[in-house]
């Protein structure tokens, strides 16, 4: 009976070692091929994470101090006197070392836009300080307005009393004819013009 019962058990014995060697290789391959693929899931989200960081490097300003810009601006305003002016231009920068300084490309000013003469002043540049309300232009200066044509090289705009003054040559013709002179002003929403220095004119007869 003893006997019988070890013979018998040697075919189980065999099966049972054959179960556990192909358990003991399975559980060797997973000890390798988990951490291998532990170490894929951790490099995917390292390489996820430089990705997204680099993509959001790009989609940030080039430099966070850059200038503040504007494009096609149109400024309106008003003197001490209720008088209406409006500033435009292709593009105004705001200077970043100095807050209260506006550059401006290719500005144009209009006095008194709303009135039945309106005067126009273009230039190539222009700064507007927002501290004193004062605005330069300079290159170019081309003044237009109702029978008045002038070009001068700069032009001062004070926008608290509305005058428009400039120191250099201008010369033009209005409505008496060809003028110039070294130095100008125009008030009362350019209704009246004041030359001064080496005034020459040449009076037109009709």
């Amino acid at each position: 009976m003893t006997a019988a019962f070890a013979e018998g058990s040697y075919p189980q014995l065999s099966a049972d070692f054959e179960r556990w060697r192909k358990r003991s290789r399975l559980i060797r391959r997973l000890r390798v091929i988990l951490p291998a693929v532990i170490g894929l899931i951790l490099l995917s989200m390292v390489g996820f994470v430089i990705q997204s960081t680099l993509a959001g490097s790009k989609d940030k300003p080039q430099d966070a101090d850059a200038p503040i810009q504007l494009v096609n601006p149109r400024f309106l305003g008003r003197d001490d006197k209720g008088r209406a002016f409006v500033l435009t231009a292709k593009v105004a920068v705001r200077d970043p070392k100095d807050y209260q300084r506006v550059m401006l490309d290719t500005p144009m000013l209009i006095l008194d836009e709303e009135g039945p003469r309106p005067t126009r002043i273009s230039a190539k540049a222009g700064v507007y300080r927002e501290d004193k309300r004062v605005l330069n232009l300079e290159g170019g200066v081309k003044l237009n307005g109702g029978d008045v044509n002038f070009s001068t090289a700069t032009s001062i705009f004070n926008t608290a009393t509305g005058e428009l003054e400039g120191a250099g040559e201008i010369q033009g013709a209005g409505a008496l004819g060809e003028i110039i002179a070294k130095s100008y002003g125009v008030y009362d929403k350019g209704e009246r013009m004041v030359f001064k220095g080496g005034v020459h004119t040449r009076v037109e007869s009709h």
